[in-house]
């Protein structure tokens, strides 16, 4: 459904019913996992879970709404863009594959296998000192956290394969998060069936990943004694010297919001709220 940004008054609706890309089957209900804009032109980037799709959706005429289809994995979920904010990595995850786009030529560029089930979230991008420009992802079916070089012009050798992969606390991952101002990478384990793993974050220094992680008891941090406390998506300040984590619990149960210092490592605040409920 395309809106009016100001109104929200629908102004375009448009199917996507297809055929999936692998068995060519018609499939009736697909959901669309995530849309996102581009960088080039008015369109929006829209993934089609079950058949696989990207629609590349022109919007400049609604009367005349040009969608281009491109065959990418099926069970797309989510996703983000690499530095440049050219190329869309997205996850095909029920495939362990990321699919990566061009979003300026408006095509497929390659599907990278990577671990089990990756979940992104918008991914986590960096400079790393030997492969060059990496975009990361995390996974929800195993440990691993998995790099995939970005940058086709000065590391081709490098680009759009999976150049390296590193243990982290265990699976159930949902987001990892990074800031260009930063030498950290956050990693979260949010559905991790270990209370003191869904608990807590690892975090790297992306300068040394083989030195390992640390881990942040964020839960222990944020006071609350009873309940799941599961931490979950690491979001920066838009200074990028401070890290907030949300500590997921119970409906009825106290939740919270931790505020981390990105240079310490140190807990700097506690939000809590009757009005924070799974934030």
């Amino acid at each position: 459904v395309i809106m009016d940004g100001d109104t929200l008054e629908p102004l375009k609706i448009s199917s996507t019913r297809g055929m999936t890309v692998d068995t060519q089957e018609f499939h009736p209900e697909p959901r669309v996992a995530s849309i996102l804009a581009s960088h080039y032109r008015p369109e929006f980037v829209v993934n089609v879970k079950e058949t696989g799709q990207i629609l590349l959706v022109n919007y400049k005429d609604i009367k005349n709404l040009q969608i281009t289809t491109i065959e990418a994995e099926r069970f797309l979920h989510d996703g983000g863009f690499d530095s440049t904010h050219r190329y869309f990595m997205v996850a095909t995850n029920a495939r362990d594959t990321i699919a990566v786009v061009d979003t300026k030529e408006g095509k497929l560029v390659k599907l990278v296998k990577v671990g089990k089930t990756p979940h992104p979230g918008r991914g986590a991008n960096f400079v790393h000192p030997k492969f060059g420009p990496v975009w990361a992802t995390s996974h929800l079916g195993d440990e691993t956290v998995a790099l995939i070089g970005t940058d086709p012009e000065k590391h081709k050798d490098n680009a759009w394969k999976m150049v390296q992969s590193f243990a982290g606390q265990g699976g159930g991952s949902l987001f990892i998060k990074t800031h260009p101002k930063s030498k950290n990478l956050y990693v979260d384990t949010t559905l991790n069936p270990e209370g003191e793993v869904s608990g807590s974050i690892a975090v790297y220094d992306v300068d040394n990943l083989d030195k390992g992680f640390e881990v942040l008891p964020i839960a222990e941090w944020s006071g609350i004694k009873d309940g799941a406390r599961r931490v979950v998506q690491p979001e920066y300040n838009k200074a990028g010297d401070e890290v907030w984590f949300s500590v997921w619990n119970g409906k009825t149960q106290e939740s919270a919001i931790v505020i981390v210092d990105d240079k310490t490592r140190k807990l700097k605040h506690v939000i809590k709220d009757k009005r924070l409920v799974t934030p």
